[in-house]
């Protein structure tokens, strides 16, 4: 499901098209007309299905006038997020997220200063990901700070907690998709087309693991409020907000 096509909107971004197709190993299909597709206009790069003109696009753009509130009125480093991998005065984690999805936890926290490696093992997503990246880094306050603070790793998970090379992370971030249910808040545009491209993480609980082994000081889950645990080990901490939790888990060196 991760390989769908690639479609320009318009024959000028054709070649841009084939750039993207050939880096991400994305089909192209101008022709297509039914089914999941990243759609490429010239606003960038964007998520969409050709079945149901209501649902619009989903894209990552973290210079968003939603983004932008988020990070000046959304709280700061009073953020459950922030609180979650342990920020405070003085202190910014290095921190992997390991499950990046659109990257919107990923971009708060190095907004507040930390060093964020995210992980995306679906190209399709990697793509939208880096197209997020590639347009942050053109506007004028974000391309200040972003580009050393918030970097993509488009690779798996699993390998790569397996497999990590260079200085441990302090926080291992991991936020895998849960079948959510119908009458859920959480289920709006942009997660139904989530879930039609990726469906659920079957392999979410692997990662924990291999997440406690890598992380220098803790591993942090986010489930929506009345999830199972993952791979149903209990954390030493919960933060229970309004339709998510933090579930943390603490290292001790």
């Amino acid at each position: 499901m991760s390989h769908i096509p690639l479609l320009p909107a318009d024959p000028s971004l054709s070649a841009q098209a084939t750039s993207l197709a050939e880096r991400w190993q994305l089909p192209i299909n101008p022709d297509a007309v039914t089914g999941l597709v990243l759609w490429l206009d010239d606003q960038g790069l964007h998520l969409k299905t050709l079945d149901d003109a209501k649902m619009g696009t989903v894209q990552v753009d973290f210079a968003s006038d939603a983004m932008a509130w988020r990070r000046q009125h959304g709280g700061g480093k009073n953020e459950a997020v922030a609180k979650a991998v342990g920020i405070k005065p003085g202190y910014r984690p290095q921190v992997l997220d390991a499950t990046a999805g659109l990257g919107r936890d990923a971009f708060i926290l190095a907004s507040l200063g930390c060093q964020v490696t995210m992980l995306e093992r679906v190209n399709a997503v990697a793509a939208l990901l880096d197209d997020g990246l590639r347009r942050a880094t053109q506007d004028p306050e974000l391309g200040q700070w972003l580009p050393g603070r918030l970097r993509l790793l488009p690779a798996s998970a699993l390998d790569k907690l397996h497999s990590w090379e260079g200085e441990q992370p302090d926080v291992v971030y991991l936020d895998p998709m849960f079948p959510h249910r119908k009458k859920s808040a959480l289920v709006k545009k942009e997660m139904r087309l989530f879930q039609l491209l990726l469906g659920p993480d079957l392999d979410a609980d692997t990662l924990l693991m291999p997440a406690l082994q890598l992380a220098q000081k803790r591993v942090v889950v986010k489930r929506p409020s009345g999830a199972p645990y993952l791979n149903n080990h209990k954390p030493q901490l919960e933060m229970q907000g309004k339709a998510n939790r933090f579930d943390i888990y603490l290292r001790h060196a």
